[in-house]
């Protein structure tokens, strides 16, 4: 080759997303491909058939901004006095194109003299995304790769695009679509914009079965959790496509099929097609059922010295002759182990053998327990708490360090560290194996969530009108697992505020000590022509102070001591007559609740619980026996007991059922200052209504004494008003009570369980009653249709019942309609109320809601449909 030979491989364009010519600057070249595809190979350019080759005189580069020539020299293997050769330049070529910082180049030579002419990458000045709206800024930006300030390439560029349609993907979004394109700027340098089209969510339009001859389209498809895209799966977010989940539902449809005896059942493919319009995609499965078997001879073998196959047998329940269940095998596997953890075998190795009948459609069973050590606890480590003392966590392990190991008390670890509440819900305790064979390591990785509880409640009824609550609960004080709370609450019939702390470890020791003090305002009132009127006002201030002690695992006692006093008083300007209380116009029940009066009463519970969990139980049993002793000085005395009892079931799968009954009574010691009506203090009675009984008003349930006025006629005439508004509903409470619940909460697809919606469908149930019959003379209820009101010469004016006139001698101020008394609820009868309730962890904190209707009530009974209540978690 002579040195005038010009060795021109041609311009060489390297199309890296779009780079043309930008008209007016703003203009974009053509887009990158949308599917993510590797980059082609460079290919050199075409050259000459004939293999020059010629020595290197010097090495020029041209084009460089950025780079120093000797850095793009340095990316060669060409040096100045070596030979070269086609294959030189080309490889020459190929190493400048692989550094990904030009965007062309070329080579050329003339009498040796070698001009490296290339033109650089652009600089990115800054990426921005367009049209997404489904997916946030947020989320997509830690995905990209390209970012100001760094060198543009074509690679780059394509992961990104795949990054970014990978993350719609996930969302269901298939048919998305992301356009790469740059805008040119001065001094080399570009803006990079994704524009994103997201298209609509890619549902699965229908789901085939191919194969299936046993069990129905229907009966198959109802095992998946992907499911058809229907109108009324607006919750469901398992009409998505999602191909992790097709795989999930292979599983699941082997299970199922196992668990119905057919143990040689397969799926032989499952095929996803996406629809012309790249919206839906409808799913294929071919399946192999195959035979159906049974149970056959089910043997034990144990190489454990004091856990044998006799025990080992005395755990199964598989019976010969019965359907095949891969569930039933399964959970007897897990049986075994969890009974062999009871005899300090962590580590037992349970193996179920088959022995296939293909002949008489049997399968054989062995379950063999291989030989293993007693296991000891070697540590106990927790990990994950940040906030919360070691001790806390610790404090709730049945077992120490260097303890036997006991699966049943590892277990119960797990449960009572989930009843704080202080963690994420169900976790479970890790077993590691120690140092040696028969060492474990039990370890807790726990994940703390707020434990501080803002809650704000709210309702409404034709009586109370508006009912606001507030209360700040903070249940891991210091990280100490103390519980600190204060409470306000408001409505037209009442104001309280109280204050409580508990410690659960009194000076580490298993003695939870706790107190609360409090200061309660209740007003029952009435309305007369759309006017408020009080009928009494009870104002109580108190202290309590309470000691629980374990007395079992599951037992536990508690000792509590109260102090009350309660001030009860009257509208004086209505309900008094000359400076005492008018049982004409109070009733004799109001008339005896007022004064002052102090309560010291002295009271204890012995409760059962061994609940899987304290706050969300799905499994176990509650009982409760609480009695309170009233007269230890004071001037009220009582005994009032109360017992409870519940129970909750794990159902249909995820489903939780729980059955609560709960009764009471209050028998006094003596009349409590009362002189005719019942000698149970009205403060001290039972009350039922919402929130116990969900479909009635607060109070809204038992005794009560409804007080409707009279009404003047055109006529001259009084009759009795039917206006809602001039009845006045006063809620007396009785002496006993009882009440139950039938919940089952209900759980929804994955989609629902991430927005916290927890539905539930319940009846509730309930009474109280018991009060003296206040319709005796005693009782004094009364019905007066007016009131004449007379001055006598004295000076003195008083109600006369009954009358327009007054006395001979005295003067007529005025008659005013008067009222009659009706006592009504006071019956054993069963009120019933049935409904469903949704709680929700919406954005602004725990959220329920409960719609209820009352089936069975008496009259008197004030009914309530909707309520609601509001709270946030911090």
């Amino acid at each position: 080759m002579t040195a005038n030979n010009l060795m021109s491989f041609g311009k060489r364009n390297m199309a890296v997303l779009l780079i043309g010519t930008v008209l007016t600057g703003l203009s974009p070249a053509a887009a990158l491909a949308q599917q993510p595809a590797p980059v082609a190979p460079v290919t050199p350019p075409p050259v000459s058939s004939t293999t020059g080759i010629g020595t290197i005189r010097s090495i020029e580069v041209i084009g460089s901004q950025r780079l120093e020539p000797d850095t793009v020299r340095s990316y060669t293997t060409l040096r100045p006095g070596a030979s070269y050769s086609r294959e030189a330049v080309d490889q020459a070529l190929k190493d400048l194109y692989a550094t990904e910082l030009f965007a062309d180049v070329q080579i050329r030579d003339n009498a040796g003299v070698l001009t490296i002419e290339v033109r650089e990458n652009p600089v990115i000045n800054r990426i921005i995304l367009e049209g997404n709206k489904r997916i946030k800024e947020d989320k997509i930006r830690p995905e990209i790769r390209l970012a100001p300030r760094q060198i543009f390439t074509r690679s780059k560029a394509r992961a990104d695009v795949a990054r970014i349609i990978e993350l719609y993907r996930r969302q269901g979004r298939f048919a998305a679509t992301v356009e790469p394109k740059m805008v040119q700027l001065d001094q080399n340098r570009v803006d990079i914009v994704f524009e994103v089209r997201e298209g609509p969510k890619s549902k699965v339009r229908q789901i085939n079965v191919i194969g299936n001859e046993k069990f129905s389209d229907g009966e198959v498809r109802a095992q998946m959790v992907t499911k058809q895209a229907r109108f009324y799966r607006f919750f469901s977010s398992g009409t998505s496509y999602d191909p992790d989940r097709l795989a999930y539902d292979q599983q699941k449809l082997r299970q199922f099929y196992l668990t119905e005896g057919y143990a040689d059942f397969r799926v032989i493919s499952a095929v996803a097609e996406l629809t012309p319009d790249k919206e839906d995609f409808i799913i294929t499965y071919v399946v192999e059922e195959g035979d159906r078997y049974k149970f056959g001879d089910v043997k034990t073998e144990s190489e454990l010295r004091d856990f044998d196959s006799n025990t080992v047998k005395r755990l199964i329940r598989l019976k010969k002759g019965d359907w095949y269940n891969a569930k039933a095998v399964e959970d007897t596997v897990d049986g075994i182990t969890e009974t062999a953890g009871l005899f300090g075998y962590a580590f037992a190795d349970v193996r179920p053998e088959f022995n296939r009948d293909k002949d008489a459609k049997e399968m054989n069973l062995t379950f063999k327990v291989g030989d293993a050590p007693r296991v000891y606890v070697e540590r106990i480590d927790i990990n994950g708490n940040t906030q919360t003392q070691d001790k806390v966590v610790r404090r709730e392990f049945r077992l120490a360090e260097g303890d036997a190991f006991n699966s049943f008390q590892v277990k119960r670890s797990a449960d009572r560290i989930n009843s704080l509440g202080f963690f994420q819900e169900n976790l479970e305790i890790e077993q590691k194996q120690g140092s040696t064979p028969d060492r474990i390591i039990l370890e807790a990785n726990v994940e703390e969530k707020a434990t501080g509880e803002l809650q704000l409640s709210a309702g409404f009824s034709s009586l109370e009108r508006f009912i606001v609550n507030a209360s700040i609960t903070q249940r891991n004080f210091r990280g100490k697992g103390q519980t600190l709370s204060t409470s306000v609450n408001y409505s037209s019939y009442s104001k309280s505020i109280e204050l409580g702390f508990t410690e659960p470890y009194l000076f580490d020791r298993n003695i939870a000590l706790g107190g609360n003090i409090f200061r309660r305002d209740y007003n029952s009132f009435n309305y007369i022509n759309n006017d408020r009127n009080t009928t009494y006002q009870q104002v109580s201030t108190g202290i309590s102070v309470r000691v629980g002690v374990p007395i079992t695992e599951f037992w536990q006692g508690q000792l509590r001591y109260g102090l009350t006093l309660d001030d009860v008083t009257l509208a004086e300007g209505t309900f008094y007559t000359n400076g005492v209380c008018d049982p004409l116009l109070a009733g004799r029940y109001l008339c005896d609740a007022i004064g002052e009066r102090t309560t010291s009463s002295l009271g204890y519970t012995l409760a059962f619980d061994n609940t899987n969990n304290r706050l969300r139980p799905s499994a176990g049993n509650r009982l409760s026996l609480n009695q309170d002793f009233a007269g230890l000085g004071g001037s009220v005395k009582y005994v009032r007991t109360v017992a409870k009892a519940s129970k909750y079931w794990s159902v249909l799968g995820n489903f939780i059922f729980s059955l609560n009954a709960e009764g009471g009574y209050i028998h006094p010691i003596g009349k409590n200052g009362s002189a005719t009506s019942d000698a149970v203090r009205l403060t001290d009675r039972f009350f039922l209504g919402e929130p116990q009984i969900r479909g009635f008003d607060i109070r809204g349930i038992g005794p009560r004494v409804q007080r409707t006025s009279y009404i003047a006629n055109a006529d001259g005439t009084y009759s009795l008003s039917t206006d809602r508004s001039n009845v006045q509903d006063d809620a007396l409470g009785g002496r006993a009570y009882y009440m139950g619940r039938a919940e089952l909460e209900i759980p929804l697809g994955s989609g629902a369980r991430e927005l916290g919606l927890r539905p539930s469908i319940f009846v509730d149930a309930g009474a109280v009653f018991g009060l003296k019959d206040l319709t005796t003379a005693n009782g004094g209820l009364n019905d007066i249709q007016t009131f004449a009101s007379c001055t006598t010469t004295a000076g003195v004016t008083t109600n006369i019942p009954n009358a327009i006139t007054c006395p001979t001698g005295q003067t007529l101020n005025g008659v005013t309609p008067g009222f009659k008394e009706t006592y009504l609820g006071d019956s054993p009868k069963p009120r019933v109320s049935v409904g469903v309730g949704v709680n929700w962890n919406s954005p602004f904190g725990p959220f329920r809601i409960d719609v209820a209707r009352a089936l069975l009530k008496e009259p008197g009974d004030d009914t309530k449909l909707f309520t609601f209540n509001v709270g946030t978690q911090f």
